[in-house]
């Protein structure tokens, strides 16, 4: 049997330093339901619901460009990127830079206008709701493409139930004005800026935000029908 005499850091110092994954719940059964029964027949099933954790320089490919021409662009107009992007997260070949609120139009622009850059189009704004992440509950989603140098980038932001704001940026990318109403919508996030924020496929007068985990499966009055969407335990039979 031989010894590695070499100085240096174990595994388990390693195992210590590395970048965790952030689990944010524990579901049981398809969709996470518990306040009705389960019809899907996988109520036994239970998944780790798990956030990739923060990337660390070098990011590796054309990752570290985007940061490095970002960080330049921002530092121009006297903004330290560590004060705009919380962090950064590389995974399964895609980058998502976590953007504070607040920094969120400078960071757009410069995306869109740095000609190391040049993210021209916002295809989508979407939502994410996780309950238990108390604080920034509530999420918005932004996926820009670089059609000019042919890249893809996520940008998220997170705001708190009790304050649910995130700057609108539509004055940046006229595309996001109805994917901030549905996500508005659908959500409950107030695009703040935004030229009309109104529904877009609930009717006006709807109570509530029916893709956030909260909002009951069913059993709720549909008022402009005069009928009931019955709890989905209810809705047919297996026997």
């Amino acid at each position: 049997m031989t010894t590695n005499d070499e100085s240096g850091p174990d595994d388990a110092a390693l195992a210590t330093t590395a970048p965790q994954a952030e689990v944010v719940a524990h579901r049981q059964g398809m969709f996470g339901a518990h306040d009705a029964g389960d019809t899907s027949g996988y109520g036994g099933l239970v998944r780790t619901v798990a956030l990739p954790p923060p990337s660390v320089r070098p990011f590796g490919g054309s990752f570290d460009a985007v940061a490095d021409a970002l960080e330049a662009a921002l530092a121009a107009d006297g903004t330290e990127l560590g004060d705009a992007v919380g962090s950064v997260v590389v995974d399964r070949d895609e980058m998502t830079l976590h953007v504070h609120r607040e920094r969120l139009l400078e960071v757009v622009r410069a995306l869109r206008d740095e000609p190391d850059l040049r993210f021209e189009l916002l295809s989508g704004v979407s939502g994410v709701h996780y309950p238990q992440e108390s604080g920034r509950e509530l999420h918005a989603v932004y996926h820009l493409l670089s059609i000019t140098n042919n890249r893809r980038l996520r940008l998220e932001v997170t705001c708190p139930d009790a304050d649910p704001h995130i700057p609108s940026i539509v004055e940046v990318y006229p595309t996001a004005d109805w994917h901030e109403r549905e996500t508005w919508d659908f959500f409950g996030i107030q695009f703040d800026g935004h030229p009309a924020l109104t529904r877009i496929e609930m009717p006006d007068d709807w109570p509530g935000h029916p893709q956030r985990k909260d909002y009951p499966l069913g059993g709720i009055p549909v008022e402009y029908k005069g009928a009931t969407i019955a709890p989905p335990d209810t809705r047919r039979s297996y026997s």
